[in-house]
């Protein structure tokens, strides 16, 4: 089967911006566009019927579990060509394609396995007209001479080189490790090789500043989760909240990737029983207002 392997226009951006470091090229310079996702396992409805809501609820993207809601084994080309024909009777677009792992890529258990599985939700994501496929790569080793780091830069190189046959791209999703930190592990890969999934609550949840890793990371970003978090200052603890009740300022977030040409998803997600929905909606209608 021939495949379409032309990058979408927030990888290209991705792969083209360093080009334009500082920004000294006014033409250049696009405002951000909102371009609003779900994560559609927040429904908690069958595939299809979660499709339909996300679409009434306003979203233009979907994000898809390779895990949990569609299985790349389990995808005949038959299945591939009727979720794509449900997508565009809603007009929804894969948005990016979540493969969560129990652990990172820097540990020996059963990493040919997890290779083989992300290789898989690569090839289901560009199958379903996607190019972002999404994992945490776990704690990246702060000595290069520690086993892990060997394990982890060996995996990474191979994701990466795999992506261009593939034609989707592993997204490292924030959280466990700092922004420079991301940024120093990127440096030993091509331009363009890996990309960033920013999670400003996990990286809150971690005690790494948002801020702080999006100046780092903001050229490689080709997904961003609107998720909030607030610090629990009597106990020193950090807690996902709704979106806009936390402390994250998304103003200067956005304000950094509309600096970098940003053209991905924001796309947002809650998980508490009977209130999910709503709180989704609400999300929404708060990036709206963030863009109004």
């Amino acid at each position: 089967m021939s495949r379409n392997n032309a990058p979408h226009p927030e990888i290209v951006g991705f792969q083209q911006r360093k080009r334009f470091d500082g920004f000294p090229y006014s033409q250049e310079f696009q405002l951000l566009q909102l371009r609003k996702s779900i994560v559609l396992s927040s429904l908690k409805l069958p595939f299809r019927e979660a499709l339909g809501l996300a679409a009434k609820m306003g979203a233009e993207g979907v994000e898809i579990n390779a895990r949990t809601e569609l299985r790349p084994a389990e995808m005949s080309q038959t299945g591939i060509r009727q979720i794509r024909k449900w997508l565009g009777d809603f007009n929804l677009t894969v948005s990016c394609v979540q493969f969560p792992t129990n652990h990172g890529y820097e540990s020996l258990e059963r990493i040919d396995e997890r290779i083989a599985g992300t290789k898989a939700a690569m090839r289901l994501a560009n199958d379903l007209g996607c190019r972002v496929i999404s994992n945490r790569i776990g704690p990246i080793p702060s000595d290069p001479a520690d086993s892990r780091w060997g394990t982890l830069a060996t995996a990474l190189h191979d994701l990466s080189a795999y992506s261009l046959k593939a034609g989707a791209w592993l997204a490292i999703r924030t959280g466990t490790n700092s922004g420079p930190e991301m940024a120093e592990l990127l440096k030993g890969f091509p331009q363009g090789a890996l990309a960033i999934d920013f999670d400003p609550a996990e990286l809150m949840i971690f005690r790494h500043s948002p801020e702080e890793a999006m100046k780092a990371l903001a050229h490689a970003v080709v997904h961003f989760r609107a998720r909030d978090a607030v610090r629990d200052m009597s106990s020193g603890s950090t807690m996902e909240v709704q979106l806009g009740r936390g402390t994250i300022d998304f103003s200067t977030l956005l304000g950094l990737l509309e600096e970098h040409r940003y053209r991905g998803f924001l796309s947002v997600e809650r998980n508490q029983d009977g209130s999910a929905v709503v709180e989704c909606s609400q999300a929404l209608e708060y990036l709206q207002e963030l863009f109004s």
